[in-house]
């Protein structure tokens, strides 16, 4: 039995800021490999590597994430070092995550709501709606539709309303958000990751209204038709951080309600069993379609063992294609929100839908029904 180590992470951490080895702490204090790579990474990662002539400690909430030498080209001496700093994203993102957490917990919940019965009914049907863009502003002379706030709303949940209304009596659903509700991820119009500008409707606080009041205006209309409903709400590349407090406030939300569950992953990557049916969801951002057979096969085994027909579901490209793939079928669905400038000026051309698919649990896909913009406001 190896002997327990003589020192805490914190005297660790100062035993390698002030330069002493690998070698001569792991020695005289019995420190593991994996436990030292551990701490002098999260001090790396804050600038502090001596190894490497680096101990000027970042500060809170930034990370070091590179720097510039100038050197002498006669002497080879070091003449002077620019050190970049970037914002600890991941501590963000942990913070973020505590937030919601903890802002959940505060939620007042729902009383359940009385539901339809439908024993013995073998169906399930999947609502897909995906990159609907709360927030965005589009224009019409300049991308064929207007959207804004108050047409979202009335967009999405009308045709949520009548897709819903011509599907097939199902014991199950469910609701499939598959990212991009919101159009941006905080109080700056730009992409999380990128940092491209977007052409917002409205400020952010009025984006999260809207989009909890479509979300809440689909979850009860699915709960008055169907038995069982199964909520999910994906990441987007959009609202990376918008998801996930939306996921955890819809779990506390409708906690007391026994006829719904919220799928509450950490990875964007989720699934559903249905009979003999997988249903797989990821919005698209991060897998091309053809990898995500073996994405599924990978992170949920059981599920693809015990089933015989395998969907993956996907959005963001914004258009319609549908393929089989080796094991499970790949749908990649449309939006039903207009194009913004960026679309238009790069000339991607789509239809605009919103779709039901019905699975039956021994069959697999049995039916499925569109809704486009125009059949709303007709």
């Amino acid at each position: 039995m190896a002997e327990k180590s003589t020192i805490s992470d914190e005297d660790l951490a100062d035993l390698i800021r002030q330069g002493q080895s690998r070698r001569q702490i792991k020695t005289k204090y019995r420190v593991g490999e994996s436990r030292f790579s551990r701490v002098y990474n999260s001090l790396s990662r804050k600038g502090v590597a001596p190894s490497y002539g680096l101990n000027r400690e970042a500060a809170p909430g930034f990370v070091l994430k590179g720097h510039s030498d100038f050197v002498d080209e006669e002497t080879g001496e070091l003449v002077r070092r620019w050190l970049k700093y970037d914002t600890d994203k991941l501590a963000q993102y942990q913070a973020m995550v505590a937030a919601a957490e903890a802002l959940s917990s505060e939620i007042p919940r729902l009383p359940p709501l009385d539901g339809p019965a439908f024993p013995g009914n073998p169906l399930c049907n999947l609502y897909t709606l995906t990159d609907c863009h709360v927030g965005m502003r589009a224009w019409e002379k300049e991308g064929g539709n207007d959207w804004d706030l108050s047409t979202a709303e009335w967009t999405i949940v009308n045709a949520f309303r009548r897709m819903m209304e011509s599907a097939p009596t199902a014991k199950r659903c469910v609701v499939n958000q598959l990212g991009d509700m919101l159009h941006q991820d905080g109080l700056q119009p730009m992409t999380p990751t990128s940092g491209h500008i977007l052409d917002s409707a409205s400020q952010y606080a009025q984006m999260v209204d809207c989009a909890i009041r479509i979300m809440r205006q689909v979850v009860d209309m699915a709960l008055s038709c169907h038995e069982e409903v199964h909520l999910v709400i994906a990441e987007g590349n959009h609202d990376l951080i918008g998801s996930l407090w939306l996921r955890r406030m819809f779990a506390a939300l409708y906690e007391n309600e026994p006829r719904l569950t919220v799928n509450c992953p950490e990875l964007p990557v989720y699934a559903y069993q249905h009979g003999k049916v997988m249903l797989g969801f990821h919005h698209g951002h991060l897998k091309a379609n053809h990898q995500l057979p073996l994405v599924f096969a990978d992170l949920f085994p059981e599920m693809w063992g015990s089933t015989r027909y395998r969907f993956a579901h996907t959005g963001h490209r914004h258009h319609y294609e549908e393929k089989e793939h080796s094991g499970m079928t790949v749908v990649q669905h449309q939006t039903i929100s207009a194009k913004d400038a960026h679309s238009s000026r790069h000339l991607y051309g789509s239809d605009r839908r919103m779709d039901c698919i019905t699975y039956h649990e021994a069959f697999g896909k049995v039916a499925s029904n569109y809704v486009s913009p125009e059949m709303v406001f007709a």
